[in-house]
């Protein structure tokens, strides 16, 4: 269905298309090249304006309402990118955050402190003992 009615849609875009290349400009026209005359028109003093401006809003018309249609037919067929996800991907553990300046800080200060203490020397440690 969706392909027959965008067929279509495709078809009344190039004839869309074509129309309002023949259509009377204000200044000149292209309907003078196929044997127009002195007229500026393509089939006579009045019969084109008013064939071709039918024909161009009932194309139109058409065009518009295939354009709804589709979007319709296949609003169903859409989804979000979670619904397509599998469970177990959902419950992977997030990756951790890297680490603010604070942070930083305060472990550059504990590793300072550490290497500030003095080492007991080897007899005061047996002293103890």
């Amino acid at each position: 269905m969706i392909t027959l009615i965008a067929i279509i849609h495709v078809l009344v875009c190039l004839l869309l298309i074509g129309l309002v290349l023949l259509q009377d400009p204000k200044n000149g026209s292209v309907g003078g090249v196929f044997g127009g005359g002195g007229s500026n028109s393509l089939l006579g003093a009045t019969g084109a304006t008013t064939f071709l401006t039918r024909i161009t809003r009932y194309s139109a018309i058409v065009f518009g309402v295939t354009c709804l249609v589709l979007t319709l037919l296949s609003k169903p067929e859409m989804g979000s990118v979670i619904d397509s996800t599998p469970a177990n991907a959902a419950a992977t553990p997030a990756t951790t955050a890297p680490k603010t300046a604070t942070e930083e800080v305060k472990k550059d200060e504990s590793a300072n402190k550490e290497a500030a203490k003095p080492e007991p020397a080897a007899g005061e440690q047996n002293k103890g003992q």
